[in-house]
C-alpha cells in the first residue's frame, strides 16, 4: 500500500535518517531503509512523486518543524531531517516533469559578502526544495554584483540572503539598494534571515519578509507568493 510506505518516509524524516546505516535521532533504527532507499522504493512501486513529497517528506518536516518550536528538536536534529528530505529531492527531481508537477517558483539564496555560514541557508533551501519552489544556492561569502547578476539571469521571483554576523548584515540593504539601481527590484521578493536579523531590521532595510528560523522563512516565501496570487 503507498500508504505504508509513505508513513515510514513520513516517520524516517522525523528520524533525520538518510540511509540505512543511520541510526536516527531516537537511535536503534541502524540497518532499516530510511529515506533514500525508501523514496527508490515508493517510485519503483508507482507511487506518484507529488505523494512522496506532500505525504512523506512536507508531512514530516511538518513535525520535526513542530518539535523544533515546541524545543524538543534543536538545529543539529532539524539539520538531520533536512539533509533526509535533500537526499529524497535528490533522487525525485528527474521524475517531477513527468508526475506533472510545476514548480512554486524559483528563488536565489546566498550568503552575503565576507560571511562563510551556510548551516541556516542551507536548511532553508532544503526545506524550500521539499516545499516545491526551484532554488539557486549561490553559495556563501557571495558580493553583491553576483547576486545582483543572477538576479537579472535568473529572473527569481524570490530572494533569500542570510548573514550570522552584525558587520556582514549591512549587505543585505547594500544588495537591496543595487537592486533598485538596477531596475530589479519591483520583480523580485527579498527575504532575509540570519541570527543578527530581526522582523525590524528587514522593515528598515525595504526587505520582503524575515525568516527566524527554516520554517518560518518557508512560511514567509509562501505567503508572498499566495499575495502574488
Amino acid at each position: 500500500m503507498a500508504e505504508d510506505i509513505l508513513a515510514l518516509i513520513r516517520e524516517n524524516v522525523i528520524q533525520g535518517r538518510v540511509t540505512r546505516e543511520d541510526e536516527g535521532l531516537e537511535g536503534g533504527m541502524e540497518g532499516e531503509p530510511a529515506v533514500a532507499e525508501l523514496t527508490e522504493e515508493a517510485l519503483a512501486r508507482g507511487v506518484d512523486a507529488r505523494y512522496i513529497i506532500n505525504d512523506g517528506l512536507t508531512a514530516g518536516m511538518v513535525v520535526v518543524g513542530d518539535k523544533f518550536q515546541a524545543k524538543e528538536y534543536f538545529i543539529p536534529d532539524m539539520l538531520a531531517s533536512a539533509e533526509a528530505v535533500g537526499a529524497a529531492m535528490s533522487i525525485l527531481e528527474p521524475h517531477l516533469s513527468r508526475s506533472g508537477m510545476k514548480p512554486k517558483g524559483k528563488i536565489i539564496v546566498a550568503t552575503v559578502r565576507g560571511d562563510l555560514h551556510d548551516i541556516g541557508k542551507n536548511i532553508v533551501s532544503i526545506l524550500l526544495r521539499g516545499a516545491g519552489y526551484t532554488v539557486k544556492d549561490l553559495g556563501n561569502n557571495i558580493d553583491t554584483q553576483t547576486i545582483v547578476d543572477a538576479v537579472r539571469d535568473e529572473e527569481p521571483e524570490f530572494l533569500g540572503l542570510s548573514a550570522l554576523l552584525t558587520s556582514t548584515m549591512v549587505h543585505m540593504e547594500e544588495i537591496i539598494k543595487a537592486l533598485h539601481e538596477n531596475g530589479l527590484r519591483q520583480r523580485v521578493k527579498v527575504v532575509i534571515g540570519g541570527a543578527p536579523v530581526s522582523d525590524g531590521f528587514a522593515a528598515s532595510i525595504g526587505a520582503d519578509g524575515y525568516g527566524a528560523d527554516g520554517f518560518s522563512a518557508v512560511r514567509v516565501v509562501e505567503l508572498l507568493s499566495s499575495a502574488n496570487n
